[in-house]
């Protein structure tokens, strides 16, 4: 299981500023760390700045997690997404998702009606004109026939933030894979992996790849790790997709599947992760203090545990979660 870095939300009651994430971007690299990944909530456009972090390292790979499809049609969506791949050479990848109805309709003033047709036939014109730099497509959304002539950043893969059944099976036919959060163990394993790798299987497409990303709290004070999770990530708990997820692990808020303890505690873990079929994971730190002093610590445990995670694990595991 490859291990990264969910940035770009808020921390510590504020936001990052670019040179923080970059400079996190370039920590990440030179610890070791195999990926890092831009969150696209308020602040800083996703695809943006994983371009710029691109620049700024030479190995690492960047991503966004994930990048609304509502606001873009999927021509621009593919347009910037082939400019950021160039940028990475070779190193991007694009998750994208529908986001939620209280974003969607709420702040911004668009209808969320049918979100698995728009996102399917977005799906049906973004991913083509990643893959081969074209789009012939005439439906009911979306009608396309256009092509991109900078085609140096192309291939870019493409993941799905799909949770529910539907979603997962765009992901697995259309996508490259999913990208989930607040998602845990017991619920990737009886949920999200067997539908994901089932639609993928039905397409005749590979193994998809299946990103997971959770808060992660570094310390020895477990309860009260937990307990601030529980306040800093309270929204989620009452948004529909995630909070169906909750349900699903018998979690009754971010506080229980967020990753907290000690190094041997995180290890076991995001172990449990990896045998419930997470081929990567990616840690949102939180309750760190003095925030860059303890960062270091944080990815270099990663880091550490990582490189333990690194050997194939079996498809089926008896293990419970």
């Amino acid at each position: 299981m490859r291990v990264g870095l969910l940035d770009g939300a808020q921390r510590d009651r504020r936001p990052a500023t670019l040179d923080e994430l970059l400079a996190r971007a370039r920590l990440a690299e030179s610890l070791g760390l195999r990926s890092v990944w831009f969150s696209n909530i308020f602040g800083h456009d996703a695809m943006t700045v994983a371009a710029l972090a691109a620049r700024v390292t030479d190995r690492i790979e960047v991503g966004t997690a994930i990048t609304p499809t509502y606001p873009r049609h999927p021509y621009a969506m593919a347009q910037q997404a082939a400019s950021t791949a160039a940028a990475a050479r070779g190193r991007f990848t694009l998750g994208v998702g529908p986001s939620h109805r209280v974003v969607v309709e709420e702040m911004w003033g668009l209808s969320y009606e049918r979100a698995y047709a728009h996102t399917g036939e977005y799906l049906s014109v973004l991913v083509p004109l990643l893959r081969t730099g074209k789009v012939e497509h005439a439906g009911t959304r979306f009608t396309v026939r256009a092509h991109l002539t900078s085609t140096d950043g192309l291939p870019v893969p493409v993941l799905l933030s799909g949770l529910g059944p539907k979603m997962l099976a765009l992901a697995g036919t259309l996508a490259a894979g999913t990208i989930t959060w607040m998602v845990g163990a017991r619920t990737l394993r009886d949920h999200i992996v067997p539908r994901l790798r089932e639609a993928a299987a039905e397409a005749g497409r590979p193994a998809p790849r299946i990103v997971v990303e959770l808060p992660l709290a570094l310390t020895d004070d477990v309860a009260a790790a937990r307990e601030l999770a529980g306040r800093m990530f309270k929204s989620y708990a009452v948004l529909p997709a995630y909070r169906a997820m909750l349900d699903r692990e018998g979690a009754t808020g971010p506080a229980e599947v967020a990753v907290v303890g000690d190094h041997d505690a995180i290890g076991e873990q995001l172990l449990r992760l990896a045998e419930a079929g997470a081929t990567d994971f990616n840690a949102a730190p939180y309750a760190l203090g003095e925030h860059d002093a303890r960062l270091d610590t944080c990815l270099r445990a990663l880091v550490e545990i990582g490189a333990r995670l690194s050997a194939p694990l079996p498809l089926s595991v008896e293990r419970s979660s």
